[in-house]
């Protein structure tokens, strides 16, 4: 696969970082907020995978679609959702993205081209390949991007959507977050080949490894494979490895089996003081930094405010938005 000429300005490089914050802090506390008994359902935090999200929308427009997985605030955020309306939504009220129906799991905008996050492992990879499908019909260069999880890879979905998006060549990219653990299994006890990526093989496309810690990496890989789609070549699977802080949801009586070194391991590779030690290399000041992580703060605050401040859905309501009028 060919290097991307796109390389990201200073600018666009800090502004990855502001999003990665943005979904930390809103991570952060999305799990105290529902530990406290606020936010209700439940909720699966994107800790650690932020440089993936963040990269691979990077290299999208406004127009292009992405669906999302059950662990998928940071997609949200990436791809420009509001943080009052998803703040709501979590908080189960009726300024939320679906008026307070949906929850964490269910979060959608058409108008930015989130076609929503899925409960259903898998659930997204036949959405999005149907996406991909429309924008071939429709024509222009408009790509759909699905982001899902190792477990998913060995659903029968990704390989039904893959092998039609290959024959057909839609312009689909296929990002595969792989943290290494599908709830409490491991991805070694499950998947026969240690990269996910080494199964587009099989249906004759680019299978791409990177570092999903390295929001630049991620970036460019992306790029590359965005191009490949607009210009009627066809899918491209990338495969991201990375790795969730936290354990699979924030229930406090959720079990983590995962190694402690080899959680400590990952927390060391953290991709946000990765990409800050980048940026101060290249002249990024304490100030800025200052500044910039105050003002994410302030804005999930605000969005924290909007979210109380707004109703609960009345009984009446229960039914709206179910059947078509």
């Amino acid at each position: 696969m060919t290097q991307s000429n796109i390389q990201p300005t200073y600018t666009e490089q800090v502004e990855m970082l502001r999003l990665m914050q943005t979904i930390r802090r809103f991570e952060e506390r999305a799990s105290a907020d529902f530990l406290s008994g606020d936010i209700y359902g439940v909720v699966h935090c994107y800790i650690g995978e932020e440089a993936v999200a963040v990269g691979v929308c990077s290299a999208l427009t406004r127009r292009d679609q992405i669906i999302s997985t059950h662990r998928g605030h940071g997609h949200c955020i990436a791809k420009g959702a509001d943080l009052n309306r998803m703040m709501a939504e979590l908080y189960g009220r009726e300024g939320g993205y679906c008026k307070g129906k949906g929850g964490s799991m269910h979060i959608a905008d058409f108008d930015i081209g989130m076609l929503g996050a899925n409960g259903i492992v898998a659930g997204g990879l036949s959405i999005i390949t149907g996406a991909g499908l429309a924008a071939q019909m429709r024509g222009g260069d408009d790509v759909a991007v699905c982001f899902f999880g190792d477990g998913a890879s060995n659903a029968g979905p990704f390989h039904e959507s893959i092998n039609i998006a290959a024959q057909w060549k839609l312009p689909v990219i296929y990002v595969c977050e792989n943290n290494l653990w599908a709830v409490n299994t491991p991805a070694s006890a499950t998947v026969a080949l240690p990269d996910v990526a080494a199964r587009a093989a099989g249906y004759g496309i680019p299978g791409i490894i990177v570092d999903g810690n390295d929001v630049l990496a991620v970036a460019e890989a992306a790029h590359v494979a965005v191009e490949r789609a607009r210009s009627g070549q066809g899918p491209t699977l990338i495969e991201c490895k990375t790795y969730r802080h936290r354990r699979h949801t924030e229930k406090a009586t959720q079990p983590d089996l995962r190694p402690q070194a080899e959680i400590d391991k990952w927390i060391a590779d953290d991709p946000i003081p990765r990409h800050i030690a980048t940026l101060q290399r290249d002249g990024l000041d304490d100030a800025t930094l200052a500044q910039l992580n105050a003002e994410v703060e302030a804005s999930i605050a605000a969005s924290v405010e909007f979210a109380k401040a707004s109703p609960f859905p009345t009984l009446a309501s229960a039914l709206d938005d179910v059947f078509a009028d």
